[in-house]
């Protein structure tokens, strides 16, 4: 299978970096993006609303003075900020032979495995993507496919002020709680957990399909 090439673009403004993989996926459409290579993008974000397609306005709960951005994704809204590691997927599905649901399902089990590591269990739920530690979210999935191409991916909460998730319905779940791995007790900067998150993805995109 091709390999996975990473791209650590520190701390950069989410709606270039939203607009700069939208692009990259778009041209791989055709017979030259055949040949394109299948990416991960390690960053952090200064503080952001996201709200997906099928977003309601009224998850809104309050103005805090965080920009929100309409973008592309499905779910509802979400926040990111500083502390809080994304790692962003650009991978050609039908090359992988990869379904959606198949692909969010290793997506959530590499941060599980992440965080067995470190004595945290972590779960899912029916019907609500991401990764929850007892009833609170530790992380948060959302992707888009076009042309059997997808891109945007999936957030874990290191340590970061979590005030502005008190401000939104989180992912569209009222009184939704949210958790940290500083909360969890587990010492990590966002760059090493940013890293061992990199290392379970790939291993599970690794993974050979059937």
């Amino acid at each position: 299978m091709r390999e996975l090439h990473i791209r650590r673009l520190g701390r950069v403004p989410y709606e270039p970096t939203w607009h700069a993989m939208r692009e990259q996926t778009l041209a791989r459409a055709g017979e030259a993006g055949a040949h394109a290579s299948d990416e991960l993008w390690l960053v952090e974000h200064p503080p952001v609303f996201t709200q997906g397609q099928a977003g309601k306005p009224e998850h809104l709960l309050r103005d805090i003075g965080i920009p929100i951005v309409a973008i592309d994704r499905g779910g509802q809204i979400t926040y990111h900020g500083p502390g809080q590691v994304v790692v962003y997927l650009l991978l050609d599905l039908q090359r992988r032979q990869l379904k959606v649901r198949e692909l969010v399902n290793r997506i959530e089990q590499a941060v599980i495995n992440f965080l067995d590591e470190y004595g945290v269990v972590g779960g899912r739920r029916d019907g609500a993507p991401g990764v929850y530690v007892e009833n609170a979210k530790v992380a948060a999935l959302g992707l888009r496919v076009r042309n059997g191409c997808c891109y945007h991916g999936v957030s874990l909460n290191v340590d970061m002020d979590l005030s502005p998730f008190a401000a939104i319905n989180p992912c569209g779940y009222e009184g939704l709680a949210v958790t940290q791995l500083k909360d969890l007790g587990v010492n990590l900067t966002p760059l090493a957990a940013g890293e061992g998150l990199l290392a379970h993805l790939q291993k599970q995109l690794e993974i050979s399909h059937g």
